[in-house]
């Protein structure tokens, strides 16, 4: 009995609104949803080891295009997701053989895609290793100077 009396829609009336009181917008401390003023990068500790991607010295060109292509689609980080997409779209079916091992080794052989958006980005500098013909191709695509709406990847 005592349960289908608090079950019942005239108490929830009653207890609801006093509850949704104290949980109020204005009581929340508004420095907690603030975004930082730096970006905090910790180090890798040395005695985790990051996998080697595996070479492919004898693939030819357009299955390696054709692997670069998915691969820049399905990254795990939607904003990666977007802005590779957008990039090999545009620019690799132009790209030569040295090219797409450049591309190929800058998104297989960085173990963390946050790195990658932002070098791209040019939050953090670029390691001289990575910064190659391709990064600066891909930091003047994040540029966008066309204003190009990105919000989805291309159609394949």
């Amino acid at each position: 009995m005592l349960r289908q009396f608090l079950a019942s829609s005239a108490v929830r009336r009653l207890v609801v609104p006093s509850m949704a009181q104290t949980r109020s917008a204005s009581n929340l401390d508004k420095s907690e949803y603030t975004t930082p003023g730096e970006i905090v990068d910790y180090d890798d500790p040395p005695h985790i080891p990051v996998p080697e991607y595996p070479s492919r010295p004898d693939e030819p060109l357009e299955t390696r295009k054709q692997r670069l292509l998915y691969q820049s689609r399905k990254r795990g980080m939607l904003e990666n997701d977007l802005l590779l997409s957008t990039f090999v779209a545009k620019h690799l079916k132009d790209f030569t053989a040295d090219q797409t091992a450049q591309y190929d080794d800058l998104i297989n052989g960085v173990s963390n895609d946050w790195d990658i958006f932002y070098w791209a980005t040019e939050t953090k500098p670029t390691p001289p290793e990575y910064d190659t013909e391709i990064m600066r191709l891909l930091k003047e695509h994040v540029k966008n100077a066309e204003k190009v709406q990105r919000i989805r990847q291309p159609d394949l």
